[in-house]
């Protein structure tokens, strides 16, 4: 098997020790890729690449920069069968899972893009006689992009793309456990022609993680990070970052509710809640975790959402004959075993699933849970979702706010006008009205709220995450001073 190298400066070098580590597929056991193992010193060669590429690549047009991130989409669809079998290997990822990754993340920079003649500025009256006062954005230098491995080409291109649209550099740190998909990846954009330093990819040992982005933070040519993952990792990122006066931004985790109205279309919030829930055996950030159901309803919701759980059949995802893959190794297994289970010793009902076979768990739907058990509060990450009976709207938002986590959210109802009031009321960076809480679009402003992160990937509000807004002036004559 090829041993993955790093990327700095356009060229593919092993790190500065020679060391590597490997990624084991989650279902067998086995090899599924061999990376190169950075060390710090690896991380300033990245990033001093890019600081070096900076200048002319902050210079290019446009037109050249929307042409590239095109050439990219492009290149990246081409590499789908191959990211797919990678994820399938690294993280157990279904065909189904890793083809919806890689056309989201082609949309991403197209997206990506069509913003290079959005970065705009304005012209502000200024109060001084014969002064043009302009507020410009520019391009802030490099930045570093932190990508999780559970959609690793969505999460992935969304971490680099905006910054090239906006003339920076990048130095990527991949993931641990998805490097070969990410190297896949970044083959592809790479490969559209970017110049050499403008995209320089890491990949790390998980037991270097701490000191490679330490590294990289500090590095004076780092302007931005972006970081995508747990809330925990989260805070030492912002940590780290202030310390280094670096702005920062970060998408978190997350306890999606979704709230059942009492008039609500059963069918319509049934299959809602299943994507939500179950897709990619939920490990989504914007998984849906908590279903908030009127209790005049909650019977029949529960019944039928129940029967269609039952459908959601687990497998080996690489003989692509199952909905639902593995989860992403033994130990998320172990810990959503143990949600489940206080659940259940503090009264919980298990209404379907409820068996794993190693990683291979059953999509599973918990009945009646309440706030005494962890499952209420805990991201579960993996395939369960709980029902959480309310007796009111009121009690319904109470629910949905009682958490630490703010990202995604959802609310079904046929009045819509009362749904959307209920939306509103919400604490959560994203929002739908009868739709599920899985949900992104390019060019949408993507982010949470509370302990689910701060700022905003997508679209024009991208655009502000990664350029500095400069006030400058052109003054005409010489104006009175007071000495």
């Amino acid at each position: 098997m090829e041993t993955l190298k790093l990327l700095i400066d356009g060229e593919q070098v092993a790190s500065n020790d020679g060391a590597t580590f490997s990624r084991n597929n989650p279902l067998t056991g086995a090899v599924a890729t061999t990376a190169a193992a950075a060390t710090p010193g690896d991380a300033r060669r990245a990033a001093d690449a890019a600081a070096r590429a900076f200048d002319a690549w902050s210079k290019t047009g446009p037109g050249e920069r929307r042409a590239l991130l095109t050439a990219a989409a492009d290149k990246l669809q081409e590499a789908g069968g191959k990211i797919a079998e990678a994820m399938a290997e690294e993280i157990g990822a279904t065909a189904a899972w890793a083809g919806f990754n890689v056309k989201l993340a082609s949309d991403m920079l197209r997206e990506a893009g069509s913003m290079t003649t959005m970065i705009k500025g304005e012209i502000i009256p200024s109060n001084r006689p014969g002064s043009m006062a302009m507020a410009i954005r520019q391009p802030v230098g490099v930045v570093l992009s932190i990508a999780p491995w559970n959609a690793p080409v969505i999460l992935g291109i969304r971490s680099i793309a905006m910054p090239l649209a906006c003339g920076n550099t990048v130095v990527m740190k991949s993931s641990e456990i998805a490097p070969r998909t990410h190297a896949l990846m970044i083959e592809a954009v790479q490969s559209a022609g970017f110049p050499a330093g403008v995209v320089n990819v890491i990949s790390n040992a998980p037991e270097d993680a701490s000191k490679v982005v330490e590294t990289l933070i500090a590095h004076d040519a780092v302007r931005r990070v972006n970081f995508t993952g747990s809330t925990r990792v989260g805070r030492i990122i912002a940590e780290l970052s202030a310390r280094h006066l670096k702005p920062a931004l970060l998408e978190l985790g997350g306890k999606a509710p979704m709230i059942v109205l009492d008039d609500a279309d059963m069918d319509a919030a049934v299959a809602g809640a299943a994507f939500g829930a179950y897709m990619n055996q939920g490990q989504i950030c914007m998984s849906t975790e908590r279903l908030i159901v009127d209790a005049s309803i909650a019977d029949a919701f529960v019944e039928k959402l129940a029967a269609k759980v039952s459908t959601l059949a687990v497998g080996d995802p690489r003989e692509g004959k199952t909905p639902l893959g593995c989860v992403v190794d033994q130990g998320a297994a172990d810990r959503i075993e143990g949600l489940i289970r206080d659940a259940v010793e503090k009264g919980a009902v298990i209404a379907a699933g409820g068996h794993s076979n190693g990683v291979l768990m059953e999509a599973t739907l918990i009945d009646h849970v309440t706030p005494t058990m962890r499952l209420y509060r805990e991201e579960s990450f993996g395939p369960t979702a709980s029902v959480v009976r309310v007796g009111s709207v009121d009690e319904a938002i109470r629910v949905a706010n009682d958490t630490e986590y703010g990202l995604s959210a959802s609310v079904y109802g046929r009045d819509v006008t009362r749904a959307l009031s209920v939306a509103r009321r919400i604490e959560s960076g994203i929002c739908h009205v009868n739709g599920p809480t899985v949900h992104d679009e390019a060019q949408m402003p993507f982010g949470g709220v509370k302990d689910s992160g701060y700022g905003r990937f997508g679209g024009t509000a991208g655009i502000a995450e990664f350029t500095d807004l400069r006030w400058i002036t052109v003054q005409d004559g010489i104006p009175h001073y007071p000495i």
